[in-house]
């Protein structure tokens, strides 16, 4: 109701539209990721290696988190509400697997114009990178913000992608408790 109030359209309108919470909730997922990755994408150099051009990418979606406005904010909010929600949950996977899938994609585009050969699958270095910038954005966004920290968190977090992209990061055995 809050929505159909808000844009001044009928409740059956939402509904016809979306069909039902979960569906809405994918449509304003989607919207924005794809919003964020036009943006990123504008951003990669053309004549650069696959270091500086992921390095160029990672700084413009660190850029899009930094934005007073941040989608990034929006999208942290659905996701802790989507934990919350039984039926929400399964379109935030959804959502979460697509983002993986657009992430490799981005890379296994910059390794190939580039020529980079790399050394694991797009998917493992997409969830590496995502998993650290994940965390650096929860620092960031909603614990203990600190610019030079987080400045070299990314670079770090970008350093060990590529490293781990080009087959030079060193995989020590970690038991598991």
């Amino acid at each position: 109701r809050a929505i159909a109030a808000e844009l001044g359209v009928a409740q059956a309108t939402v509904h016809y539209t979306f069909g039902t919470k979960e569906d809405l909730y994918r449509a304003v997922m989607d919207q924005i990721t794809d919003e964020l990755v036009a943006q990123v994408q504008r951003a990669a150099p053309q004549d650069a290696g696959f270091e500086e051009t992921f390095s160029a990418l990672a700084g413009a979606l660190w850029g899009t988190m930094r934005e007073p406005s941040s989608h990034h904010q929006l999208l942290s909010e659905l996701t802790m509400f989507a934990l919350r929600v039984p039926g929400l949950i399964e379109a935030q996977q959804s959502h979460y697997r697509r983002v993986i899938e657009v992430t490799a994609q981005v890379i296994t585009e910059t390794a190939g114009r580039t020529g980079q050969e790399l050394a694991e699958s797009p998917e493992t270095v997409a969830r590496f990178f995502l998993s650290g910038f994940d965390g650096l954005t929860m620092q960031v966004q909603q614990c203990l913000p600190d610019e030079a920290t987080e400045r070299t968190g990314l670079r770090a977090l970008v350093a060990a992608t590529v490293a781990l992209a080009k087959g030079n990061l060193d995989l020590p055995d970690v038991p598991l408790a």
